[in-house]
């Protein structure tokens, strides 16, 4: 049965309410380096993957790259001062494996990490606490090319060599940790459904990918806390609710398979240390030697989960789709479609759907363990106007934050174990494969100036969080 005080209404006067938080609770803003930094060949910085395919004609949809991107690289200090004016807790930003490690292994690029150094001396400097994530995609080039990246079992020992690396220069400014971002998104727009670097579409490396990324996840956080002891180290999943399309017995099947494949292959696998059955023994055929010692390193305990969130998916049987006969569908919605069926949609063609960020959180609480969570990301983008007299109205961002934060605390009231939010994302940025196309940032971005404009929704997120202090009182940072 429905609990219709969780029935989520989308209009103004439903949306705007109030929202409750601990005094405790942390607020950031989130990036990724390839999407944000720029100078993708400067001071010693090796090539990704994602330099590699964007510069590859008809992979992004306006045929932009990274190579500028916002150029955070140069003007982070500007940025750090626009986190400052957001009354921002904690900023979450990955690390260039490429810019630290040219080749990805070997030889250290100093003036790389001299680049982080900077960075976060400034976050420190303004009270902002740092949350970094070590890989948010960007695989060095020469690891792809020489030994196939993560479809090798060798790179999971690359990995965390590269983040003992990473802690040791970086771990007297940075004590929290993020290992790798949406290692299944990784694993299927990268080698599943090439729609992202490095572009295979090759069934069979799925789940050595996933198998590959989690070992090296695990040994990760083993080598960090080995160089630093004091850190607190998590990982981050993309998780969303998965629904049949009908109720057909076909269609509740599909939404089971799918959820497998959506979240559990890498929820069950860290929590419960083993894969969800159904989906193993339907991709049978490729599935990744899992040695015993891997278990160890997989299941290693995480001191909190990231989770992103923004919509739901649903899923149906397909009678044409080799082994798997599951497709999934937001809903089948243009992307100039913002209205369909009483249902409302960001320009990405996702649903608006806060009850889901609520269903993620409970379903931790109640099949695993009830993990510290940090919403690291959470966001949408709409068809942004140009400033107008220095202001960039975004009614239905404002909506969409407010309404999923106050899922977040439905959530922690019913005893979900979740401290902090961050929105993404501070910036405009490249936005993968739709490049430039599509605005998420809190911040507006013009691409050809770099001049950044808060948009409403970043002054409304200040203000919130403003609010939230002075209503609780100012409360620890994570």
């Amino acid at each position: 049965m429905t609990d219709q005080s969780l029935v989520y209404d989308t209009s103004m006067e439903a949306v705007m309410m109030k929202v409750d938080l601990p005094g405790n609770f942390i607020y950031g803003a989130a990036t990724a380096a390839y999407q944000v930094e720029g100078a993708w060949n400067e001071d010693g910085r090796g090539e990704s993957i994602w330099d590699s395919f964007a510069h590859k004609k008809g992979t992004i949809r306006d045929g932009s790259t990274g190579d500028v991107a916002c150029d955070h690289y140069h003007r982070y200090s500007e940025d750090v001062a626009i986190m400052k004016t957001l009354n921002l807790d904690a900023y979450r930003f990955s690390i260039s494996w490429s810019r630290v490690l040219p080749e990805g292994k070997g030889r250290i690029n100093h003036r790389g990490l001299d680049f982080y150094k900077k960075l976060l001396d400034s976050l420190l400097e303004h009270d902002i606490t740092p949350y970094v994530t070590l890989f948010h995609w960007d695989l060095p080039l020469y690891l792809q090319e020489k030994f196939g990246g993560f479809y090798n079992r060798q790179c999971s020992d690359y990995f965390a060599d590269y983040a003992a690396i990473v802690a040791k220069e970086l771990g007297d400014r940075a004590g929290n940790w993020i290992t790798l971002n949406e290692p299944q998104d990784y694993a299927s727009n990268g080698h599943f459904l090439g729609e992202h670097a490095p572009g295979h579409k090759r069934v069979w490396e799925f789940l050595k990918v996933v198998h590959h990324l989690l070992l090296g996840h695990g040994k990760a956080v083993q080598s960090i806390k080995a160089v630093r002891p004091e850190s607190k180290v998590g990982i981050t999943l993309n998780l969303m609710p998965v629904h049949p399309r009908t109720e057909s017995e076909r269609d509740m099947n599909a939404a089971g398979l799918a959820d497998q494949f959506m979240n559990r292959v890498t929820l069950d696998p860290l929590f419960r240390g083993s894969y969800p059955e159904k989906l193993f023994h339907t991709l049978r055929w490729f599935k990744p030697k899992v040695e015993e010692q891997d278990w160890d390193y997989i299941t290693t305990g995480i001191d909190f989960l990231g989770v992103n969130n923004y919509t739901r998916e649903f899923a149906y049987h397909v009678w044409y789709i080799p082994l798997l006969h599951t497709w999934m569908t937001g809903g089948d919605i243009a992307e100039t479609e913002y209205e369909k069926n009483g249902r409302q949609y960001t320009s990405m063609g996702w649903e608006v759907f806060p009850r889901g960020m609520y269903d993620v959180l409970m379903r931790l609480k109640n099949e695993y363990g009830n993990p510290p969570v940090l919403v690291t990301e959470n966001g949408a983008a709409f068809d942004d106007v140009s400033p107008v007299n220095g202001r960039v109205p975004d009614e239905k961002r404002v909506q969409f934050i407010n309404g999923y934060l106050h899922m977040i605390a439905r959530a922690l009231q019913d005893g979900s174990d979740v401290r902090g939010y961050f929105v993404w994302s501070l910036l405009d940025n490249f936005e993968w494969s739709v490049g430039f196309t599509k605005r998420f940032g809190i911040v507006y971005v013009n691409y050809e100036t770099l001049e950044r404009t808060i948009k409403d929704s970043g002054l409304w997120y200040m203000d919130f969080i403003k609010s939230q202090k002075n209503r609780q009182g100012e409360g620890g940072k994570g």
